[in-house]
């Protein structure tokens, strides 16, 4: 099981290819069988007649990653994953653009699954990340997470 600690916080937004370098990786781990990926886009939502352009993130980072190593530990504890990685966007992510990538790893597919929405929801409801959605005329609301 790999269960080293990682930076989880990447300034901007993630791009394609540290997706597809991150998979990659992977290649090599021949006892895993199934990979999930979760990938969080920017939508360009429109609110009281807006429209949201991008999303300005922000954390308390060092709650922030306790809380994410807490949550890596727990699925480890509670699926059988060989690996997973966590990263969260730091700054401004436009609209079309990924700021949140969660990839397990995992024998069969059904843990890999599983574990994915697993940490995704508990990222969601837990971790101390805030987004400003940003409009056009730079104005902004706070980011409600449903």
């Amino acid at each position: 099981m790999e269960k080293k600690k990682h930076t989880v916080f990447i300034s901007g937004a993630i791009t394609p290819i540290f997706i597809a370098d991150s998979i990659a990786k992977h290649s090599s781990k021949t006892s895993i069988g199934g990979h999930n990926i979760f990938l969080g886009q920017v939508r360009n939502d429109v609110i009281d007649g807006k429209m949201v352009v991008a999303i300005d993130y922000s954390a308390y980072e060092e709650m922030a990653e306790q809380k994410f190593n807490e949550i890596r530990e727990a699925a480890f504890a509670k699926y059988e994953i060989i690996c997973m990685h966590i990263y969260h966007s730091i700054g401004i992510v436009k609209t079309g653009e990924i700021s949140l990538f969660v990839f397990t790893s995992s024998a069969h597919r059904k843990e890999a699954i599983e574990a994915s929405t697993y940490l995704v929801n508990r990222i969601k409801e837990e971790v101390p990340v805030w987004g400003k959605e940003v409009f056009e005329d730079e104005s902004y609301v706070w980011k409600k997470n449903t």
